[in-house]
């Protein structure tokens, strides 16, 4: 009996899951025409303090902008506009 109390004590509360209301990211609103490699405040905002770019589920990017964005940040990486790292 007594066993059975310091066994049930024992066990791992879960904690609540947290649903997308209480989410922080709310993903960020971009057209496709907007993605460009001279579009640095843009690109500044979709990625993270280390120079990565956010994930699609963080940004709420589709495919199709998630890959423009990419290529975009590429771009001006190489031509200077945003670091490698920082």
């Amino acid at each position: 009996m007594a066993m059975r109390r310091m066994l049930a004590s024992t066990k791992k509360k879960k904690k609540p899951r947290r649903s997308a209301e209480t989410s922080r990211y709310r993903g960020v609103q971009v057209k496709l025409e907007e993605i460009d490699y001279k579009n640095v405040a843009l690109l500044q905002r979709l990625t993270s303090a280390q120079g990565k770019l956010f994930s699609r589920k963080r940004t709420g990017l589709s495919a199709e902008a998630q890959r423009k964005v990419s290529l975009a940040l590429k771009r001006a990486r190489q031509m200077g506009l945003m670091p490698f790292i920082t």
